[in-house]
């Protein structure tokens, strides 16, 4: 079997325009394979550069850097009843590296002219204030890394208005690069940087809120041997994903962004608009809402995959009475579009050549049920005056997979697992679960926001913790 790299396959050389905070499975399968179709069609001819966002060592940049930049994405999906597989070979990434091992890249790409666009997804726990130090070798945090970049650059071309760059977020938090715009000026603020560099933020960056939907198990670890024998390569970064895809990409300068980022001339489901909040609630509250519900619940259940959890009635009907009952009330739409719509999404859990690790998706399972799920509590509480139950109930499970003897590593800020650690009383989890909400791990005040909220969820967890999963879900479901 050949070894892919440049040696064994042909390679254009391309200007690296695309800069891109992650290297993770998401990304590779979504923005960078709607890159290369475009680079092959000749609407773009835009390279990628990718860094890891936490700077320092990372597998999958070594395989890039071991492979060229060269890795295969295997969609596959039912159309129209029928089967249908596509894969498709990348080749637009042409740099990947840690900053922390090459310095030296690191400051050539904040002095590129090419570059014009930023890319991230750094996950829900990447988008938020903290105190850094924008002038460290490697800033701690995502908004630090940014301000230092733009900081630099802003330096190097004496504030020239055309090297400003176009943010593309695709964190799946509500008006992703709006934060992060506000996280950097307040960087800059703290860090007393020049009035003319945050003027330069302000006018001559573009900062576009997105929201991306692809399902992307990643690395198909169950039949790679069968993968690689097909493509003909020793490929260790194949990237496995969904044939549908969706790029909402809004913001006040959405119209100048469409020209120059033509992604729809390729033919790829890319959509521009003044706004995407339409689009988010939507997508964000009932499909990755309901994987994040899914998820603790079905783990302590022994499922290993979302076909598992859907498989299981109680899991199905939990979740698709949550997506009823109270998600779609709480969004301001035709009912009749919107259950069509959730029906579509929820359709998609059932794709039988997607094995969709829960394990995966239980990443920075805390951020992510605070971001996707706790808006449908708090509209719930402030329209009609109750509390969403089965939201609460999915918190409830979150709660004991995190807690102590629960046998599970959580893949998850190491410092808020200990404050649940520590704060965890099997004597009184209505204490524990308001110290927890009341803890630096969430933004919102749930207590304070949602009166009542802490001692309903205390109540799911005490039949979960005395009853077990199955019993506490059976009497939940009555």
């Amino acid at each position: 079997m050949k070894k892919l790299n440049k040696e064994n396959v042909a390679k254009v050389q391309r200007p690296v325009k695309v800069f891109q905070f992650g290297e993770g499975n998401f990304l590779r399968a979504f923005v960078d394979w709607q890159l290369d179709i475009a680079n092959e069609k000749g609407v773009m001819d835009a390279g990628i550069a990718m860094i890891t966002p936490i700077y320092q060592f990372d597998r999958v940049i070594d395989f890039l850097k071991e492979q060229d930049g060269l890795y295969h994405v295997v969609l596959e999906g039912v159309e129209n009843g029928k089967p249908k597989r596509e894969i498709r070979l990348i080749k637009s990434v042409m740099d990947a590296f840690t900053p922390a091992k090459e310095p030296e890249k690191w400051e050539q790409y904040i002095q590129s002219p090419d570059v014009r666009f930023i890319v991230s997804n750094t996950t829900e726990a990447g988008i938020r204030y903290e105190e850094d130090d924008i002038f460290a070798p490697e800033p701690k945090t995502f908004p630090g890394k940014v301000t230092q970049f733009l900081y630099k650059r802003w330096q190097h071309f004496n504030g020239d208005p055309a090297k400003g760059l176009i943010f593309l977020c695709c964190e799946l938090i509500e008006d992703n690069a709006t934060h992060l715009h506000k996280y950097v000026i307040k960087q800059a603020t703290d860090h007393n940087l020049p009035a003319e560099f945050i003027a330069w933020v302000d006018n001559d960056c573009i900062w576009c809120d997105t929201l991306v939907d692809r399902i992307v198990p990643g690395f198909p670890r169950d039949n790679i041997n069968e993968i690689q024998a097909e493509i003909g390569f020793e490929d260790n970064l194949v990237d496995k994903g969904e044939f549908y895809h969706l790029w909402a990409i809004g913001g006040k300068d959405y119209e100048k962004v469409r020209e120059e980022l033509p992604l729809e001339k390729a033919g790829l489901h890319v959509l521009f608009m003044p706004s995407i909040k339409p689009y988010r609630d939507k997508k964000v509250r009932i499909l990755n809402g309901s994987h994040t519900g899914m998820v603790p619940v079905a783990l302590q259940l022994g499922c290993e995959t979302v076909m598992d959890a859907f498989n299981n009635a109680k899991v199905n009907k939990l979740i698709n009475d949550m997506v009823a009952h109270e998600v779609l009330p709480m969004i301001d739409e035709d009912p009749e579009e919107l259950k069509a719509f959730a029906a579509g999404i929820l359709e998609r859990f059932y794709n039988p050549y997607i094995k969709h690790m829960l394990s995966s998706i239980a990443l920075n399972s805390l951020s992510k049920w605070e971001a996707r799920n706790y808006s449908t509590v708090l509209d719930t509480y402030n329209k009609l005056g109750r509390l969403a139950e089965r939201e609460l109930f999915t918190f409830a499970a979150l709660m004991t997979l995190y807690s102590p003897g629960s046998g599970f590593t959580p893949d998850d800020n190491a410092e808020h697992v200990e404050i649940i650690r520590n704060a965890w009383d099997d004597n009184d989890y209505e204490a524990t679960i308001r110290r927890i909400v009341e803890s630096p791990i969430f933004i919102e005040r749930f207590e304070e926001q949602v009166p009542g909220f802490s001692k309903k969820v205390a109540e799911y967890v005490a039949d979960i913790k005395t009853l077990g999963m199955d019993a506490a879900l059976d009497k939940f479901l009555g």
